[in-house]
């Protein structure tokens, strides 16, 4: 009889290179290009300084590319960065990590995608028809816009609840839809729209943007650019699943980043074209205003509706990748055990995936666009930042230890992700320190966590002993364990280090 709480099957390496870069494309093109820029022009004021917003942030996203691709090829498991801080830094900072994934990482960006969808479609804005307040500050808002995300986040969870067979034709339709509509609008858009020319040959007049490049508030626009950036690292996550890892997640990770950093630049010339930065800043529809500036309000309005079920991608490529975080932690036993549960004739991680939907409904019921953005930035430069020092820390600990890849430019490479993301960090804290405290509370909240959940007695015990057998089921069944039948790198990275010494350091009993 299958066992309900270990799941139904091992992972195998199925996912080929062009799978894996797919992925990485389609986890980062979703609300932030669509939403941020008129944001970030009001920050900046400047369609030069724009532009240059969105190439240094798409450097520092590359250059946390080619560190992760190092960690990625050394521990080709699922989980991403909860595996790596595991084995650089021990359970503390893995499961933090795991936290702000399930906080921060995904439930937060499913909110503002969901949010983001319900503006783009016509009438979504109307008034609230509810607000409750506490403490005489609005708590929860019950409007056609708050609703209709809502809606977006249940169906999509039960369709990637209901299988994964379901899940993935799902995803790979929206993900085909959505990369056509970008290109088509971006083509059309510098081709045949009616936008003003001029605009585009000012840009190469470099004053007034170089100039914003070291001030604060270039600072807090990167916080921003870099909730549309996220998503560079999504090929970590199913590390177990790809075909030679030690090749192709480097390629999907790095060529994933690149693309998508040409596409941004692309679409951000067509809204300059369309739009003088002054209509631009502030705006949340960019995608509707500079449609109607192109070709007329018709067509403006038919925009937004392509562009909002264009969104429905990246909530859904997100409901599907995040649980497989928390199913690892639960496996590891140090979350919650029911999240590590399986249903045998789905294959799905039905209640992991159930959680992560029920913190995204609340999230877009209590905050507003803006404040997501500055409280996902924020809080994922923290995650991002302790694990390119786990790089760092193995380079120095474990110079010897098989890399079949190595981080392009070392050390210049992480130096500069470390200083542009801490640049970020300390700005966001002085520039909006309400976002930021929420990052800090969450970290907190989730170090509280940890010491209630984490397993009390780690001597060898009987519910230690009975809960072994379950765990070691999981290991074979969860993304933690590489196959031994894959292609091996050079060194054997592909098939070592899975050993319960490492994968468990001193985890022990039950909850």
């Amino acid at each position: 009889m299958k066992n309900h709480s270990a799941g139904t099957g091992a992972l195998k390496r199925e996912i080929g290179l062009g799978s894996a870069l797919t992925l990485v494309v389609a986890n980062m093109v979703g609300t932030g290009v669509f939403t941020t820029s008129g944001f970030i022009v009001a920050e900046l004021g400047s369609a030069q300084a724009l532009l240059l917003c969105w190439l240094v942030g798409g450097l520092f996203a590359l250059a946390g590319a080619l560190c992760y691709a190092e960690l990625g090829a050394m521990m080709p498991q699922a989980g991403g960065e909860y595996r790596y801080l595991r084995r650089t830094f021990g359970p503390l900072p893995a499961f933090l990590s795991g936290w702000i994934s399930l906080i921060v990482g995904f439930s937060a960006p499913i909110a503002a995608a969901a949010i983001a969808f319900a503006t783009y479609v016509p009438g979504g804005g109307r008034e609230p028809w509810f607000v409750l307040e506490l403490f005489g500050r609005p708590t929860f808002t019950f409007s056609p816009a708050t609703l209709l995300a809502v809606g977006v986040v249940v169906v999509l969870s039960l369709v990637h609840y209901h299988s994964v067979g379901l899940g993935r034709r799902v995803q790979n339709l929206l993900t085909a839809f959505k990369i056509g509509v970008i290109l088509l609008f971006a083509v059309g858009g510098l081709w045949l729209g009616s936008g003003d020319a001029a605009r585009l040959t000012g840009l190469f007049t470099l004053d007034s943007g170089l100039g914003a490049v070291f001030s604060r508030k270039f600072a807090v626009a990167l916080i921003f650019v870099s909730f549309a950036y996220s998503g560079w690292n999504a090929a970590a996550y199913l590390g177990a699943e790809i075909k030679r890892p030690e090749r192709n997640i480097p390629l999907a990770l790095v060529g994933g980043t690149v693309i998508v950093i040409g596409l941004y630049l692309l679409l951000n010339v067509v809204y300059l074209f369309a739009l003088a930065p002054g209509a631009m800043a502030g705006a949340l529809d960019l995608g509707v205003l500079a449609g109607a500036a192109l070709f007329g309000p018709e067509v403006g309005r038919a925009a937004g509706m392509v562009i909002a079920f264009a969104l429905l991608s990246v909530i859904s490529a997100m409901i599907m990748a995040g649980p497989r975080v928390y199913y690892a932690m639960a496996c590891d036993g140090v979350f919650f055990r029911c999240f590590r549960q399986v249903d045998c004739a789905r294959s799905t991680p039905g209640k992991a995936i159930l959680l992560q939907g029920l913190l995204a409904v609340l999230m877009i019921l209590s905050a507003t666009f803006e404040t997501l953005l500055i409280y996902i930035g924020f809080t994922l430069s923290l995650a991002s930042i302790l694990t390119v020092c786990g790089l760092v820390k193995l380079r120095l600990t474990e110079p010897g230890a098989p890399r079949p890849y190595r981080t392009l430019g070392y050390p210049l490479t992480p130096l500069l992700f470390l200083a542009g993301n801490a640049w970020i960090v300390v700005h966001s804290l002085t520039e909006q320190p309400e976002a930021g405290l929420y990052g800090v509370g969450t970290i907190v909240l989730g170090a509280l966590c940890y010491w209630w959940l984490r397993p009390v007695d780690t001597t060898c015990s009987p519910a230690r002993e009975e809960f072994a057998p379950a765990r070691e089921g999981a290991l074979s069944l969860v993304p933690v364990m590489v196959d031994s039948t894959a292609e091996a790198a050079p060194g054997g990275t592909s098939g070592e280090r899975t050993g319960s010494d490492e994968i468990f350091p001193s985890s022990g009993g039950s909850f």
